[in-house]
């Protein structure tokens, strides 16, 4: 071939090269998350390359608390979290940092995920179902956790006062395990695995499930307001993938037989060992749909529960007057949102 000829030949190339537009590297993302099987939808869409169908390379970044992982999306060093909605998380989205754009988990009727649990010396002296509360001590992590709000509810629903219950913050949740199984405290709301685990050992008693007294919407999914304004085709592109992987969740893990009772087959099966790559400690089979919550399969947020919350926050004096939910939940990423205030 003459010079003529290799010329032709490379413009042609270069103009296919143009035509075709030029190569687009993946969009970097980074998640943070805690490794329970609430999380799953988003370790599903990362092992099923749902992510990367969007045209996503995503990082995880794990953590030990829920605070972490909202403080990790506010300041910019994640793109989403999922988390456990909180005291500190509402206040943090109140500043203009955070906006929720779906759902994670939720205390569903017909799901056991959150069990109350009495001690052994406890149920002995009485404390065998939650309406004996009153006068007991309860352990929770964190003043304004989850494990406050439930049991704040768990008051309003039986009449009694919260401050009738003493209130011990442990911080951790190994704390909470270690000081129901002594006898330190008299009770603690703990997730299934692990209550059902403490239960069949005899180190302790469920003695009712949350689901069973104030269902509520726990979990949320969100990022940060930076990138809703300013990288909302990303942000839509994440949104695709995470319901996919819900939705596969929903088909293994949210299924209940005639009688109401969770059902596991093939589906579950199949995701399990994927799940059992992230979630942590030990996990096993057995723990892996112990612990596992129901999770909407669109993603859709039961909202006004959400301004219940809050409200029941600043009412107890842990969340600012001025947070306004309205500001922070942006309900433009999902359709079918359930109970939005105003609809």
């Amino acid at each position: 071939m003459n010079n003529k000829k290799l010329v032709v030949a490379a413009l042609a190339g270069l103009i296919c090269v143009a035509l075709a537009g030029p190569a687009r590297a993946a969009d970097k993302i980074v998640i943070c998350a805690l490794t329970f099987v609430s999380s799953s939808p988003l370790f599903i869409a990362a092992d099923k390359g749902y992510y990367a169908d969007e045209g996503l390379e995503p990082e995880f970044k794990f953590f030990r608390a829920a605070q972490p992982v909202a403080l990790g999306v506010a300041s910019g060093d994640c793109d989403f979290g999922v988390t456990g909605l909180t005291a500190g998380f509402y206040n943090l989205a109140g500043k203009g940092a955070l906006k929720i754009i779906g759902a994670q988990s939720r205390v569903e009727p017909g799901f056991d995920f959150v069990a109350y649990m009495a001690s052994n010396k406890a149920y002995d002296a009485g404390l065998t179902s939650v309406e004996a509360y009153p006068g007991k001590s309860v352990g929770m992590t964190q003043v304004g956790s989850t494990f406050h709000y439930m049991m704040g509810r768990l008051a309003e629903k039986r009449g009694f006062a919260l401050a009738d219950v003493t209130l011990k913050p442990m911080q951790s949740v190994p704390n909470m395990i270690a000081a129901v199984k002594s006898g330190q405290v008299d009770s603690i709301l703990m997730v299934a695995h692990i209550a059902k685990a403490l239960d069949g050992a005899g180190a302790a008693k469920i003695i009712g499930w949350v689901h069973q007294e104030t269902p509520w919407q726990l979990g949320a999914l969100f990022t940060s307001t930076w990138n809703v304004t300013e990288r909302r085709e990303m942000v839509e592109k994440f949104i695709a993938a995470y319901r996919r992987a819900a939705t596969d969740y929903h088909a293994a893990f949210n299924q209940l037989d005639k009688d109401g009772k969770r059902t596991f087959g093939e589906a579950a099966d199949a995701l399990i060992p994927i799940l059992m790559n992230y979630v942590g400690p030990k996990p096993t089979p057995a723990k892996i749909k112990a612990g596992a919550p129901f999770i909407d399969p669109d993603g859709r947020l039961r909202v006004q529960d959400i301004y219940d919350q809050v409200a029941w926050h600043k009412a107890n004096g842990l969340v600012d007057d001025s947070v306004d939910p309205s500001a922070f939940i942006d309900l433009s990423f999902v359709d079918g949102h359930y109970d939005v205030p105003g609809n």
